[in-house]
């Protein structure tokens, strides 16, 4: 348990590293692309992502989700969720995706990802 949590921080961590490497000390918006943890999964009720969520908001940013089974406009744990992939992508600063998706190609330079080869 403990080391999920150490894991968590350090992800939360290098997210805002890198913003700040991007943007200095302006707000952040860290986008988070998909709430899931598996490929064609709809299950994200306890995943790990929703702890990193909170650690960035205590951090400063501002959150926003996308996430097509949820209602566009609507809130996941007070963040917005906004389902138009272009809006999406314009809105955040970094983008948090557990995996790769070729969908992210013209956005790589904001991608923060454990899926270094994309293939996970």
């Amino acid at each position: 348990v403990e080391s999920n949590r150490t894991r968590k921080e350090f992800i939360a961590e290098q997210v805002m590293h890198k913003a700040q490497a991007m943007y200095g000390d302006a707000p952040t918006v860290v986008g988070v692309y998909r709430l899931t943890m598996k490929s064609d999964s709809d299950n994200f009720r306890h995943s790990a992502i929703q702890g990193i969520m909170k650690r960035l908001k205590a951090k400063g940013a501002e959150v926003i989700v996308y996430e097509p089974t949820l209602e566009d406009g609507s809130e996941f744990y007070g963040c917005a969720v906004v389902n138009d992939l272009e809006q999406f992508k314009t809105l955040s600063g970094v983008i948090l995706a557990n995996r790769s998706d070729f969908v992210l190609a013209d956005v790589t330079n904001k991608v923060y990802t454990r899926d270094v080869f994309g293939r996970d």
